[in-house]
């Protein structure tokens, strides 16, 4: 990502305490289950097993909620309502695309409708500052928030350089916040760096992974990318080197990361990389990892990384940044998430005659995250970096919260992150801060016009996730029916 160096006294800052209180554990032991490539040593652990966890309470619905007014309430459950009927979605993502939005008055109808409803929900609002405003909104109930910048893929380095100063003020904004408040900066890679070039960069760097020596005269120290498992499949025949013009674009793409990465050392904030599809990824893990290696000192990482844990070479990938971290003595951070493009993934891979890269089961993909999960605890107990466990799946949360008891983390070490999307799973978020953790809202902001293709692309890839909000919608109406109850009796 960049460059810079930490000073000694703004890892001793609170913000970043990494002093951990060991709690009581009322669990049984729970065993690790990564599957280790035969050539790095086998982990600590395995498996995540089921066990109940008394502080992640989420039967009593007062409490859950109390930190949230009722009229916000009422408009959550209808939001989370609408969006379970996909049709509603499919129809409202054809409007939003379609020429209608072109049509002068009509333009102004379909966008006041989205920003009062959707936009409202998913969004912290227009520009920095409101979105500043939703976050110390969030913090009086317990939570925190990563301001995330909400542009899409830049083609050029015009496009690049105005999203790179909109990180800029992202910053500037965080910096402004209580320290308690901001957890992470968001950055996209693929809005700093022309995408043509990522996919460039991530051919060269798939064929160097085939031969070794392959040269790559602008590759700078790197932790492994590729694990034996990794897909190839991307990059059929040699690629050629980066052009004169290409290298210069890296170069600039390289400084815009490395100012970026130096402001929020400078802020004691971290800054972390989302994940995007497997055709970019390697040039994204490239950035991040390159520059982990200069910035993330001591015991503390500024620049985290994201696996995507429904991709079939996660867990091995995983072990190999971290054992090769380690063994040059560098922090690591990483997101881990399960990911959100299963559908063009698997096209792509079928188009060119391959199997997915997505595990062949969404029990695959719980079991993976659960025992990455489980890994990235036991590291961070037990030594440097952080994980933020981005999850809204309920029995994940139950396991990791249940995990992170019996090793002693909680509130006290703030190198652990639960996070979830601004208006999603909030019952998870309130029930996990409940029970003594740190738990974040990935909150994108930006005008409704600049926003609408990440709120089209969210729609689409959280389809499943959308429909599945039955969790939250029946807890929110039991309690909108115990306060109707209240006020009538």
């Amino acid at each position: 990502m960049a460059t810079r160096v930490i000073p000694p006294r703004i890892l001793r800052n609170l913000r970043y305490n990494t002093a951990t209180k060991p709690l009581k554990s009322v669990q049984p032991p729970l065993s690790p289950s990564l599957s280790p490539s035969p050539c790095l040593p086998p982990p600590t652990s395995t498996v995540l097993r089921p066990a109940a966890t008394p502080d992640l309470n989420f039967h009593d619905v007062e409490k859950l909620f109390s930190h949230v007014r009722t009229t916000a309430l009422l408009r959550s459950a209808a939001v989370l309502h609408a969006t379970a009927v996909e049709p509603l979605v499919d129809f409202g993502s054809w409007l939003l695309r379609s020429n209608l939005v072109n049509v002068p008055g009509l333009r102004e109808l379909i966008f006041a409708t989205v920003r009062a409803t959707f936009y409202d929900h998913f969004c912290a609002g227009e520009d920095a500052p409101t979105a500043a405003s939703k976050i110390q909104e969030l913090n009086h109930a317990g939570l925190r928030g990563m301001l995330v910048y909400g542009v899409e893929d830049a083609l050029d380095n015009d496009a690049c350089d105005r999203n790179f100063r909109g990180f800029l003020r992202t910053i500037d904004v965080s910096r402004s916040l209580p320290p308690s408040s901001v957890s992470f900066v968001i950055v996209k890679i693929t809005a700093i760096c022309p995408m043509s070039l990522l996919e460039r960069m991530s051919d060269l760097l798939r064929w160097q992974h085939k031969d070794p020596s392959f040269s790559l005269p602008w590759k700078q120290d790197c932790f492994p990318i590729f694990s034996e498992s990794s897909p190839l499949y991307h990059t059929r025949t040699r690629p050629e080197p980066l052009t004169p013009e290409e290298e210069r674009d890296l170069e600039l793409a390289m400084q815009r990361f490395l100012e970026l990465c130096q402001k929020c050392a400078q802020s004691n904030i971290p800054l972390l990389v989302d994940a995007e599809h497997t055709s970019v990824q390697p040039a994204i893990d490239y950035f991040t990892y390159s520059s982990a290696i200069v910035n993330n000192k001591d015991d503390n990482a500024i620049v985290y990384g994201t696996i995507q844990t429904y991709l079939k070479d996660a867990k091995e990938r995983l072990l190999l940044t971290v054992t090769a971290a380690e063994k040059m003595g560098i922090p690591m951070g990483f997101k881990l998430v399960r990911g959100a493009y299963m559908s063009s993934e698997t096209k792509l891979a079928e188009s060119l005659g391959y199997q997915s890269p997505i595990h062949d089961t969404i029990d695959d993909t719980h079991e993976c995250f659960n025992a990455c999960s489980s890994y990235m605890l036991e590291k961070v107990a037990n030594g440097p970096g952080g994980v933020v466990l981005a999850t809204h799946n309920v029995e994940s949360g139950k396991l990791a919260a249940a995990k992170a008891h019996e090793l002693g983390i909680g509130k006290v070490n703030h190198k652990v992150e639960f996070a979830q999307l601004h208006g999603m799973s909030e019952a998870l978020s309130f029930g996990l801060s409940n029970a003594g953790f740190q738990v974040s809202k990935y909150m994108p902001f930006g005008p409704v016009e600049t926003v609408m293709p990440y709120l089209l692309r969210r729609a689409e890839e959280n389809r499943g996730l959308l429909a599945a909000s039955g969790f939250d919608r029946q807890l929110m109406r039991k309690e909108l029916g115990r306060r109707l109850k209240s006020a009538v009796f």
